[in-house]
Formats: C-alpha cells, structure tokens, sequence
C-alpha cells in the first residue's frame, strides 16, 4: 500500500509531456488499494487524474490501457487514457508507470433502485461486447490467487482456517466452468464507478479485467452493492438484475448456478483481502478485513 508522493511541480512536468500547462492544484483522492491517484487542475479549468501505478510493471499497465481504450471506443463509460506527445499513454518516473486521465465529475454511484438498474445495463452491455483478441482469460483474484496462498500456506505448513476453507471451494470452478464467458470488470463495487442523477456516468479501474464467467461478474456486482451492515438487500439485487436483463437475458443455468457463483465470488474478494493485507502488508487495521467476506457465506440470498 505504498503510496508515492507528488510535488506540484513534478506533477506540471509530467502533464507538460501531454500538451497541457499551468498546473495550479495538486490534491490526494480516495479509493485505490493498489495505486496512488491525483486531482490536478490547470489555470484554465481543465481537470486531470495523474495516476501511478505502485504495484504493476510498464507492460502490465499498457495492457490495461489497451483495454481501456477498446472499452471506452465501444460505448462503455470509462475514462480514456490521454496520450503524451510521444503517442505512448504512460511515462516512466522512478521505475514506475505514470498515466494521465480525464477527471471524471460526480459522486460514487448510491444504492437506490434507479442507479443500481443503470449499472446493471451497463455491466450487461460490456458482456455483449466482442472480447479484444489480447483480453487475458486469468481474473487475478481468481484460481490464480488461491493457488498462490496454497503454495504459501504449504511453504510455511501454515494452513489457517481461511486457507481450508479457500482449498474446498477449488471444485465450484470446474462445476461452472461451462457457463457463458466474455469480458469481465471483475471488480464492481462502490469506489469503482461514479454517478450522479440516479445513474451511472464512468466505470473506473479495469484491473481486474479478463475472459471470464459473465454471471460471475454479475453476482460480483452484488457483492459490492448489495450487502448493508452484513446482510443482503433484496431489493438492491432485484435492481442490479432488472438492468442487467433489460440488455441480456441470464440463462436457466445461469440462475441455477448464482449461488456457486456468489461462493467463488466472495471468496476472491476475501483471498485478495488475505493477500494484501494479511500476507504483504500486515499489522494494520484492515488485516482481519477478509472476515467480512467468509461472514457472509451462511447468510440466505435472494437468489
């Protein structure tokens, strides 16, 4: 959770490299675990995210750019990344990846009935949109991370109970493994998409982007936006779903499968949770923060 520390005049010197001049304000913004994120401002009004990337390498973030961009070129309401005069979007500093975004204006999305459809339409819009042929099929919470904690765990004969349970859920992959796959935010929850008037205006942050099980991404969606004070709210999946099936209709298998999926979906937030905080950076206040995944998983859904 390192976070890198910008001066103004770093940051005008970067902005300088994509044509844009007069920084006048430098301010910190919320949300991010794994970057450090900048509101900048011009002395003619134009407002810029300066973005570094803490935790991923020059050849991961062009990547995800690359994503980005086919997104946003596709209709999806995402921040395109802004190019510097040498036609690259990313600059180096310090060995780590710098980009510049628009400043997108709004608030994170809220919880009521009309914002949650508008996100649902939206997120069944990207699932019908034709994977780019470089779209990785690895959601990096997923299979991966579990295998990664295993071999930990078995490296330092430290199979916690978190662990144990993580290792039993392995075979719900195989058993929806054959449900429709395309591409997948993998990551919808709160801090990741701004709104305003009842309604969705940008998705952020496709770091989790893959080829992945669709209605996985759907009931991910659920976890992040459909849980209050440790319990589901019908009434927030039953919003999510009816804008999700206004553009796409779930399967029978689908829905037979939801709860599976909300298991495995769960328990990739959790395992990240692990990794993070209780593996790379322990000892502070979020390191039991996985529990309130593992919470949930005896709770009656509405699906």
């Amino acid at each position: 959770m390192a976070y890198t520390e910008v001066t103004l005049d770093e940051a005008s010197e970067v902005i300088k490299e994509a044509g844009f001049d007069g920084l006048v304000s430098i301010e910190k913004l919320e949300g991010g675990w794994a970057n450090s994120n900048y509101k900048l401002i011009t002395k003619d009004g134009t407002k810029l995210v300066l973005k570094i990337w803490n935790e991923r390498n020059e050849v991961q973030v062009n990547y995800l750019l690359d994503i980005t961009r086919y997104l946003c070129d596709k209709g999806i309401p995402t921040p395109s990344p802004i190019s510097f005069s040498n036609g690259e979007y990313l600059v180096i500093r310090d060995n780590l990846p710098w980009t510049i975004l628009p400043y997108v204006e709004g608030k994170w999305l809220e919880s009521d009935y009309e914002s949650l459809f508008s996100l649902g339409k939206i997120q069944a819009q990207m699932h019908l949109i034709e994977p780019p042929n470089i779209l990785k099929n690895d959601f990096s919470m997923g299979i991966s991370l579990f295998e990664k904690l295993f071999q930990i765990a078995e490296k330092n004969n430290d199979w916690t109970d978190f662990l144990i349970l993580l290792k039993s859920s392995k075979l719900l992959f195989n058993k929806v493994e054959h449900l429709p796959k395309g591409i997948i935010h993998g990551d919808l929850f709160p801090d990741n998409v701004i709104g305003n008037d009842n309604s969705v205006i940008s998705i952020l942050d496709f770091e989790e982007v893959s080829r992945e099980i669709l209605a996985f991404d759907l009931v991910m969606t659920f976890v992040g936006f459909g849980w209050e004070k440790g319990n589901p709210v019908p009434e927030r999946w039953n919003a999510i779903l009816d804008g999700y099936q206004s553009i796409r209709k779930l399967s029978d298998e689908e829905f037979s499968s939801l709860s599976d999926l909300h298991v495995l979906a769960t328990l990739s937030i959790a395992a990240w949770r692990y990794w993070q905080f209780k593996i790379n950076f322990p000892g502070t206040e979020y390191e039991d923060r996985y529990l309130e995944m593992t919470s949930r998983l005896d709770k009656k859904l509405p699906f």
